[in-house]
């Protein structure tokens, strides 16, 4: 049934102001319009509503959005040369970049979003 229909993925914000310059500005995603209740947002086809809440928000302590992407050494450079702080977690080695290579090769680098959101850019082995 939703095998076959688009996502539509949500994230929270306090400050649709900051959240746009952010996703826009820094990360590249297109601006379709701003509803009211969420800044909508095209990501290479995939819509994300940056839902406006509350002042009492609280980040979740995991990833809730990601991108895959190739290279992510380069797409990691990439987004620290915009300003993006990568995270690194004292549970796991990551490299010099913040990227971490799992047993499987896959590799994942984390970021937050002004709002402190956790999200992630993926490259993972075929």
């Amino acid at each position: 049934m939703l095998g076959s229909t688009n996502i539509v993925a949500f994230v929270p914000t306090r400050d649709a102001d900051k959240a746009r310059a952010f996703y826009e500005g820094v990360l590249g995603l297109r601006f379709i319009n701003d509803d009211g209740f969420a800044l909508v947002m095209d990501a290479n086809g995939i819509m994300i509503r940056v839902a406006k809440v509350g002042k009492e928000f609280t980040p979740a302590q995991f990833t809730i959005l990601g991108w895959q992407v190739s290279g992510i050494e380069n797409m990691v450079r990439a987004l620290h040369n915009k300003g993006v702080h990568f995270e690194v977690f004292g549970f796991f080695k990551q490299d010099e970049l913040g990227i971490w290579t799992a047993p499987t090769g896959d590799k994942v680098a984390w970021f937050k979003d002004p709002d402190g959101n956790i999200l992630s850019v993926s490259q993972h082995v075929q």
